[in-house]
């Protein structure tokens, strides 16, 4: 069998698997938040027939000579570049403006009992749960749920920063939080009166009634209740080093490796992370001029390959047709 079935073989697939990414950047072209790949190509492993020399008082030196075996997928690279956005209504939709992930996941877990804001996740190197613990995402479609939870489409709880000692801000008060611990974001607890300053607690008790909720720039969410307007938390965007050693995993959640760095989380526009815009979601970055152009060069390269695999059948029937 000669060597230029297999490189043709290879090519074939090589080409097939590239073709697999690009199919999967033209389905998310309207996912949210999704950020497209590439896939690149590197030489396969080769034959030497002949080795190399160096040259000597008589002689000069040699070349090697080698035959390849086709190419090979090297590596299939992700985008992170931030999308376009899309405009949606909802205050509690919202976009992050540069790089960095929301950071979502279950809700604290107290060995059964109630959970406190002690309970938190801790946000640095020395905590043995840390954000790295969590989801990362880029997707920002928020709602408040019955029991007050901010959560994603899928029901996992948005982690962020509460008010010192879990208290809410009133009115136009500084709102001052602890970035230390993260907490999943949750409305107050009910209050009698105006003097009442509302805590985010996570026993079962009576929420807050807010209306006109909304996200800002700095990710404070804000409400207006009966006694006036609350600053209940600050949404997280978390840093990370190198986003090219995330997992991608499926409802477009990430999970931070090993090679993935230190993954810190910060209050939006801190930290090296982007602010937010709100009343809106991101877009997926993929271009489908340069998705289709890369479907054309693929499919030529295929079928190119294709034809080494004809022509190299034609040879060895040439070979055949010898005796008769």
């Amino acid at each position: 069998m000669i060597r230029s079935m297999f490189s043709g073989v290879a090519g074939l697939r090589t080409h097939q698997s590239k073709m697999d990414v690009i199919g999967n950047n033209i389905a998310n072209v309207n996912t949210t938040g999704y950020k497209s790949a590439r896939a690149t190509f590197i030489e396969s492993i080769y034959q030497t027939s002949k080795s190399g020399g160096d040259g000597n008082n008589v002689y000069g030196g040699t070349n090697p000579s080698q035959i390849g075996y086709g190419s090979q997928i090297g590596s299939v690279d992700v985008n992170y570049g931030t999308g376009s956005y899309e405009p949606t209504g909802y205050g509690t939709d919202c976009m992050i403006d540069g790089t960095g992930f929301f950071l979502v996941g279950p809700k604290l877990d107290a060995d059964g009992g109630v959970p406190t804001i002690d309970d938190g996740v801790g946000n640095s190197e020395d905590d043995g749960y840390n954000a790295s613990s969590l989801y990362l995402t880029r997707t920002g479609n928020f709602r408040f749920d019955g029991d007050g939870y901010l959560v994603d489409g899928n029901g996992n709880v948005v982690y962020g920063f509460v008010g010192e000692g879990g208290n809410a801000a009133m009115g136009e008060n500084e709102f001052k939080y602890d970035t230390s611990m993260l907490v999943p974001i949750r409305i107050p607890h009910d209050v009698d009166d105006a003097a009442q300053v509302p805590a985010v607690d996570y026993e079962d008790t009576e929420r807050l009634n807010l209306s006109n909720i909304s996200i800002g720039p700095d990710g404070v969410i804000t409400g207006t209740g009966e006694f006036g307007t609350y600053k209940i938390g600050v949404i997280a965007v978390c840093n990370v080093p190198n986003p090219n050693g995330l997992n991608k995993v499926q409802n477009s959640y990430y999970e931070a490796r090993t090679n993935t760095g230190l993954c810190e989380a910060f209050a939006p526009g801190n930290g090296t992370t982007g602010p937010l815009i709100p009343n809106g979601l991101e877009m997926a970055n993929v271009d489908l001029a340069t998705e289709f152009s890369n479907m054309i060069t693929t499919q030529r390269g295929f079928q190119a390959n294709s034809k080494i695999i004809t022509v190299s059948d034609e040879m060895l029937q040439e070979l055949i047709s010898m005796k008769r």
